[in-house]
């Protein structure tokens, strides 16, 4: 049984839905009957896939029984990200962030528990006042420079035996420290225990030469000079103050003030030095 109608019955189209045929005129008069269809352009089953260009809220959108739900500006629940996601914001967690793959950022700053952040240009800052400490286990390399403080940088550790370099800014090894101390003790002990005997020869009444070459002093050491050798006449010791001495080549020649000492150098005398000579 059909229903015929006495004034026509118009149905339109609006936004988002079709009427074939559309603003058309039903009087309900057509057999067998008259057809209209009216539909949104998309399935809306349960298990139908639907599309939209925007969807505005004006309170929530709940998914799979409230297990996640979109707010104004709030997600709650679990939501599994298999592709990227973008943001201009800030993007706030107050929970656990779990990061499977790599993080790329140009700054990453932890606070509260620790103090740390890493730039994207490689560099990095920990702690946050000068009293923090920093501990690592195993091995610690540095390739680059070492600043303790403001007017203190270290750029390397160095392993110069002889300390050569004065670097103002090396750290120098145990074996460094210990070679040189050897080294430095050596010379010195073996110039302190150089006391060798020469006869001299007689020049004139107030020089006498030696063959001999004087022993340099080694660093921290004065150099060598006349204190450091005595004198003797015929078995009789010469006084200092009345004495000079000089050393040109492998000649060592001491010059005497003959006023001072009250006597003249001869011929037939003995002078014998006793000292700091090399041989």
């Amino acid at each position: 049984m059909g229903f015929i109608f006495r004034e026509p019955l118009v149905i339109q189209q609006g936004t988002g839905v079709t009427v074939n045929p559309n603003n058309t005129n039903l009087f309900g008069e057509t057999s067998p009957s008259e057809t209209t269809t009216i539909s949104i352009g998309q399935d809306l089953k349960t298990t139908s896939d639907l599309t939209f260009n925007k969807l505005t809220l004006s309170d929530k959108f709940i998914l799979d029984n409230e297990s996640l739900i979109f707010k104004s500006g709030e997600l709650s629940g679990s939501l599994t990200l298999v592709g990227s996601i973008d943001t201009t914001q800030n993007f706030n967690t107050n929970s656990n962030l779990t990061i499977q793959g790599a993080t790329t950022a140009f700054k990453i700053e932890s606070e509260l528990s620790q103090s740390v952040t890493l730039f994207e240009s490689g560099s990095s800052t920990f702690g946050n006042s000068s009293d923090d400490t920093h501990q690592f286990s195993g091995s610690f390399l540095i390739s680059g420079s070492l600043s303790l403080s403001t007017n203190n940088t270290v750029q390397e550790v160095s392993n110069d035996t002889s300390l050569g370099d004065s670097n103002s800014v090396a750290v120098i090894t145990e074996n460094a420290v210990k070679n040189y101390v050897d080294d430095s003790t050596d010379d010195i002990n073996t110039y302190l225990r150089k006391c060798f005997v020469h006869t001299g020869s007689f020049v004139d009444s107030s020089t006498s030469e030696f063959t001999a070459v004087t022993a340099s002093a080694p660093s921290p050491l004065t150099s060598t000079s006349e204190s450091d050798f005595m004198f003797f006449i015929n078995g009789q010791m010469m006084e200092h103050d009345a004495l000079t001495v000089q050393q040109s080549s492998t000649t060592f020649t001491l010059n005497l003030d003959t006023n001072s000492l009250g006597y003249d150098l001869v011929s037939d005398d003995e002078v014998v030095a006793w000292g700091k000579f090399n041989s």
